[in-house]
């Protein structure tokens, strides 16, 4: 399937203040199917932005049939540009990550499903992924129901609490009473959920990901988790990963994103029949 690239610049309000928001778009087309309609995908960069790993895994999910909408997630501080992949990106990177605020991030969330859903090519069903950074935003996103089925990459800073400048960085199973952390929020999520970690991950490490998985089963979520023995951190990244990267790892997990999606934004359901599944103990 073929792909064509651009961006738009989106007007976001910040505290008060406007901005603007580039969101980079990956669009998939069909020769002479000029109304053909697909899935849309809001993807959420890790702490660099929509860097060029980022991109290539924006073509690849766009190269399957999605609409997928990438924004960049420091516009409230800085342009538009990757930060690079050195000392002082990841610096910045990790800085802002804190200064942001969880409702910054959340209109960010919104403006990019708005977005896709405006477009006369959407089919209306909405996915969302992303890794590290932008794996957090992919659960995170999943709070809007108008999100269907989500994929998160080695979310991080979800189980500690400590994304955005008011943390309280615990791991502790109950949050402050009222908490807005995402942790804490999980039982609004109506979609199907896909977690993917490494379990050599050291920012989510076993007992972070033991009470993500709690969490996510003591909200009543539809999820799955998947645990990778030799993965680490960011192991998806193909540029720069530290000698993380993963190709073998990071091919199934791609898979296990194409069969939610294709089942869940490409299949019609219909309404979800929530009466509890009755399973035969057979051998």
């Amino acid at each position: 399937m073929l792909i064509k690239e651009s961006h738009l610049d989106v007007q976001t309000t910040v505290d008060g203040k406007e901005t603007t928001m580039r969101i980079f778009v990956f669009h998939p087309t069909i020769p002479q199917y000029p109304n053909a309609k697909f899935p849309g995908v809001a993807l959420f960069s890790e702490i660099y932005q929509v860097t060029g790993p980022v991109a290539r895994f924006a073509r690849q999910i766009a190269g399957q049939g999605y609409i997928v909408a990438a924004p960049s997630s420091y516009h409230d501080f800085v342009g538009p540009e990757a930060l690079a992949y050195d000392n002082p990106g990841t610096d910045l990177g990790n800085k802002l990550k804190i200064t942001k605020t969880l409702q910054s991030y959340d209109a960010d969330s919104s403006k990019t499903v708005d977005y896709l859903l405006s477009l006369p090519t959407c089919s209306g069903r909405i996915g969302v992924s992303g890794m590290c950074l932008g794996g957090h935003l992919t659960v995170r996103a999943s709070l809007d129901p108008r999100v269907n089925a989500s994929v998160a990459y080695f979310a991080t800073d979800i189980h500690s609490r400590t994304l955005g400048p008011y943390s309280e960085a615990n791991t502790a199973v109950e949050g402050p009473a009222g908490s807005n952390h995402t942790i804490d929020r999980l039982s609004e999520i109506k979609g199907e959920v896909a977690m993917i970690f490494g379990i050599k991950d050291t920012h989510v490490p076993d007992k972070g990901r033991d009470l993500i998985r709690q969490k996510l089963r003591d909200a009543g979520v539809v999820f799955s988790f998947y645990e990778f023995a030799w993965a680490q951190h960011a192991f998806i990244r193909d540029e720069q990963s530290k000698g993380r990267y993963d190709s073998a790892i990071t091919k199934i997990c791609f898979e296990v994103l194409l069969e939610l999606f294709g089942r869940v934004l490409k299949t019609d359901l219909g309404p979800r029949d929530d009466t509890p599944e009755k399973i035969e103990h057979v051998c």
